[in-house]
């Protein structure tokens, strides 16, 4: 199992894996410019030198990201590259310090496994904005927002002494 940050190798590959799941109605599509341009988002699983596996980190903002396009091929899973893959983009986004991150997602059980909860698309405008928005189901999506917390966010009214803030160590 190689899971490693994508380079620029990796676009041809990463493009191939997006499309045919797009194909397929589990992902957005992405082309292969918008990999590249966001390439450092990117991470990849390889087997025998071939991406059979991908996810991404969009950040919105410095205090929200969402895991996108995180992708299996059929032949590899229930082999625990999905939860690999999931367990280094937790890792990226607590390196890049954003406090919460959250996904839209058909398989609930496997984000809750790594801790997400429940959550709303209604608490993710910028989401919806830029992709639900102009998504061909988007009226009848059957997407379920999940969102891990991975530091708390002072509140904004708090001065830094009343502020509780603390990070959640994930395994």
């Amino acid at each position: 199992m190689d899971i490693r940050p994508a380079s620029i190798s990796d676009i041809r590959g990463i493009y191939e894996l997006v499309k045919l799941h797009a194909e397929l109605g589990d992902v957005l599509p992405r082309t292969q410019t918008q990999i590249a341009e966001s390439l450092s988002d990117w991470i990849v699983g390889s087997l025998n030198d071939e991406i059979v596996a991908c996810v991404s980190l969009l950040s919105y903002n410095k205090n929200l990201a969402e895991v996108r396009s995180l992708i299996v091929s059929a032949q590899i899973q229930g082999m625990g590259w999905g939860a690999t893959l999931l367990e280094a983009i937790i890792e990226e986004a607590k390196k890049r310090k954003i406090p919460k991150i959250f996904a839209l997602t058909r398989v609930e059980a496997f984000f809750k496994r790594a801790g997400f909860s429940l959550s709303d698309r209604s608490h993710f405008p910028e989401k919806i904005w830029r992709d639900c928005d102009q998504c061909p189901v988007k009226d009848n999506c059957d997407e379920i927002a999940v969102e891990l917390q991975l530091e708390k966010t002072s509140n904004l009214y708090q001065t830094p002494e009343q502020s509780d803030t603390f990070v959640l160590h994930q395994k």
